[in-house]
């Protein structure tokens, strides 16, 4: 509660403080820190509780006036459906990496239109490709709101594109090219293959796991 004050006070009333909570804490402990913080004026309250938990989540957004947003551990339309049928969320912020990419963000953002809730894609996984497509969905979003760039990956985005996406005073442009507006450099994706683990669903008898 200290950091927020002192960062209101440091940066004036006319900057936006988001604050992440990261599925931290109970009802109880959401709900008193939200209401001791709300005279700071925030712009978003994300993930209070467990995500697993949206009837917990659901009391804290009852309880609290600062807006509530849940959605970047959240992966099918069916998953949101919930958060929608409970009243959990104010504003959802849905990953195109993790919803199954471009149709499942469109169709979550409709659904979330339908009850009067903003969406503010996730761009923390979503790399140079990924946020390319998130801005794609989100021009074509009536309630699309914010839209949250993870600066990290500025450096891959020019070194994987002759046309970078690069924020501008606080906004990103919308790519203008065809498809999702940008061009590959395969030569230089080709230096950064995936090394996950392998789904155990696709594994046969006698596969090496890596």
């Amino acid at each position: 509660m200290e950091n927020v004050a002192a960062v209101r006070e440091a940066v004036g009333p006319t900057v936006d403080i988001l604050i992440e909570v990261h599925r931290r804490l109970a009802p109880r402990h959401a709900i008193h820190v939200a209401n001791a913080i709300a005279r700071y004026d925030p712009f978003w309250f994300e993930e209070p509780t467990p995500a697993e938990n949206l009837d917990a989540t659901a009391e804290v957004r009852q309880k609290i006036s600062i807006p509530v947003v849940v959605g970047e551990t959240l992966y099918t339309k069916h998953d949101f459906r919930e958060v929608f049928d409970k009243r959990a969320a104010d504003i959802i912020n849905p990953d195109i990496c993790n919803v199954g990419g471009i149709l499942e963000l469109k169709e979550i953002g409709a659904m979330a239109e339908a009850h009067a809730v903003a969406v503010a894609p996730h761009g923390n996984n979503s790399t140079a490709i990924g946020l390319a497509a998130s801005l794609q969905v989100a021009a074509v979003m009536p309630n699309f709101i914010i839209f949250e760039h993870f600066a990290g990956w500025d450096r891959y985005t020019a070194e994987l594109s002759p046309d970078p996406i690069v924020q501008v005073g606080g906004y990103l442009p919308l790519p203008e090219g065809p498809g999702i507006g940008m061009d590959l450099h395969e030569d230089a994706l080709a230096r950064y293959p995936f090394r996950g683990p392998r789904r155990t669903s696709l594994l046969h008898p006698g596969d090496e796991r890596p």
